[in-house]
């Protein structure tokens, strides 16, 4: 886990190696363990290294490997780099590390650019060819690694965060307005190739960018899931798809643990985290890190979810660690939550994984995660609305649970010189919904959500502030081919039991009882939930600060309003109307947009 970043030229010039170092060194955060450099011509990659697999110098980046002629950079973990370096050490390749760095190069010098689907992991990854000039770039299947994008005519650059090509300088910092479209109606989701800078793209999730030298470029999608019935297994009973899932979650989960430094969980006491454990328990593991947090309650909701986390623990005989966090810290780990977005992230939940994840990296350099498994099994509440909605009416059903707001209300927000001209969002969600792979309404919706807006939300989430502590998270419920899998199984499998039914009845033996049959959680920091005093003093600075009077983006009145009765208005999902509007405004002004 890392931060990497890259310039290549296509007007005769070298590289900018003096940008390239003020980018990587604004990554620092992400690989405190190191820093790297290399510049061939018309080519450069910097690299921030947290050492994860092989420690010593020989894993250090960016890697040149000679033999082959090439560069890599790379960003994430390859989870069966052993047994990759095995199959190619038998075709005579030899290694000079024992890093997953290495595997991913000698793994394009024998299979092209088809390396990719060899490769089980998260990663962004860069490889620059010595003779060729070729620049190749990767993402994994489910986005998990990030990637942005500044291109002109005259050269591209890449890195791990958008901040970072901020630093290099010579971006279009302006505002793009289909972007805002999607920021205010998709749930604050802009999906790629868009951020909400005119002059940074994101590359998609499983997608590679070829570059030739002369700025040429191609770009295809290496892998899709399906969401349709497999007629394999048409005759399966709900204990084969139960059966299936756990065995698959097992290999995802043991896959995991591949490292040269210990790994713990992020154990919220929701079923997703605590089946890890259980899982990790089964298979052998002892003295197992936990961690939880807990905020003081506000408003009436409950900050902390102590006790299924400390059940779970006990049952498992974990190390664990409550993290109680005083609201001393809270108010200033505002700001510094927004300083580490790579884009305006609303969930409330960022600040709280800022603040676990600075007390877990004291401890540990690597975590395994929950994230995920609502989005690929069905686990929220605007799932069950569309179960028998018909196909055809899939994209209005969908709209209706999930939109923060529609298109005829844009005007009554935003002002008019940033409405865009054509309603973006529901174009996305009715291109997307009406492509091939997705059988009713429901698949058709987790493959939305599994394929954009959990890329989009909660996975950039999780790598934003975990990373801003330089440690790496990893996701089970998005190893990719247990995604494969569980797009397979019936809706109704998925939506049974109150949501993730086929998870929970698989669960049952291996998790405790009272923590399946608990009502829903999520990571809750009331005090953003309902604004008031400090939280709310913070709020209104961001809004009536001279940068925001000056952009224009919401309508004064409407400004003035949310801020006169600040816990009333909702979104559609539930989230502070106020909270997001102040939200995007924080993040310009940190990053220095006017």
């Amino acid at each position: 886990m890392c931060g990497l970043a890259g310039e290549i030229r296509f007007d005769g010039r070298s590289a900018d190696v003096g940008d390239l170092a003020l980018m990587t060194a604004c990554m620092v955060h992400r690989g405190p363990d190191g820093d790297g450099l290399w510049a061939h011509g018309p080519a450069a990659l910097g690299h921030r290294r947290l050492s994860i697999i092989d420690l010593s110098a020989a894993g250090s980046q960016p890697m040149v490997d000679t033999a082959i002629g090439l560069t890599v950079a790379f960003n994430g973990c390859i989870y069966n780099y052993q047994q990759l370096r095995a199959e190619l050490e038998s075709t005579g390749h030899r290694f000079f590390s024992t890093s997953d760095t290495e595997v991913i190069g000698k793994a394009y010098a024998q299979w092209g650019t088809d390396f990719v689907d060899h490769l089980i992991g998260m990663f962004a990854i860069a490889i620059v060819e010595h003779a060729s000039g070729r620049l190749v770039l990767a993402r994994d299947r489910l986005g998990i690694k990030p990637l942005y994008l500044t291109e002109t005519g005259e050269r591209l650059r890449f890195a791990s965060t958008l901040p970072a090509l901020l630093a290099g300088g010579g971006v279009d910092t302006g505002i793009d307005r289909t972007a805002l479209a999607y920021y205010m109606s998709f749930h604050s989701v802009v999906p790629a190739p868009l951020t909400i800078l005119r002059g940074v793209r994101k590359l998609p999730p499983a997608t590679m960018r070829v570059v030739e030298r002369d700025g040429t470029s191609r770009e295809h999608v290496y892998w899709t899931p399906d969401f349709t019935r497999d007629p394999a297994r048409a005759d399966w009973s709900d204990q084969d798809w139960q059966d299936a899932v756990i065995q698959s979650l097992r290999t995802a989960v043991d896959r995991r643990m591949v490292a040269d430094v210990p790994v713990g969980v992020l154990l919220s006491g929701g079923i997703d985290s605590s089946l890890v454990v259980a899982l990790l328990a089964e298979a052998g593991q002892t003295d197992l890190k936990t961690f939880s947090i807990g905020f003081e309650s506000a408003g009436g909701e409950s900050g902390d979810e102590f006790e299924y986390s400390s059940l779970v623990a006990e049952r498992f005989a974990t190390d664990h660690h409550r993290i109680p966090i005083d609201s001393a810290r809270l108010l200033p780990a505002i700001d510094a939550t927004v300083a580490a977005m790579s884009e305006p992230m609303v969930s409330h939940d960022c600040v709280a994984f800022y603040l676990l994840s600075q007390d877990v990296s004291a401890s540990v350099k690597v975590v395994q995660s929950g994230q995920g498994a609502d989005e690929v099994l069905g686990g929220y509440d605007w799932y069950p609305p569309l179960a028998g909605v018909d196909r055809s009416d899939a994209v209005e059903a969908y709209s209706r649970v999930f939109f923060d707001r529609r298109w005829a209300d844009m005007p009554s927000v935003l002002s008019r010189e940033w409405l865009s001209d054509t309603d973006a969002p529901t174009a996305f969600i009715t291109e997307g919904f009406g492509a091939a792979g997705a059988e009713s309404a429901v698949d058709a919706a987790l493959r939305n959500d599994t394929m954009v807006m959990l890329v989009d939300d909660p996975v950039k989430r999780v790598d934003n502030m975990t990373m801003a502590w330089g440690l790496e998270a990893r996701v089970p419920f998005l190893d990719h081919e247990f995604v494969e899998l569980v797009g397979r199984i019936p809706p109704e499998l998925k939506l049974s039991d109150g949501g993730k039914g086929v998870l929970k009845r698989a669960a049952r033996g291996i998790v405790p009882d009272e923590v399946i049959d608990r009502t829903k959680g999520y990571f809750p920091v009331p005090a953003i939930r309902q604004l008031e005093g400090p939280y709310l003093n913070r709020v209104r600075d961001a809004l009536t600060d001279p940068a925001a009077r000056e952009r224009g983006l919401f309508l004064p009145a409407t400004v003035q309003r949310l801020l006169a009765d600040p816990n009333t208005a909702r979104t559609t999902l539930g989230s502070n109307a106020l909270w997001q509007l102040a939200l995007l405004e924080m993040w310009l002004q940190e990053q220095g947009v006017r």
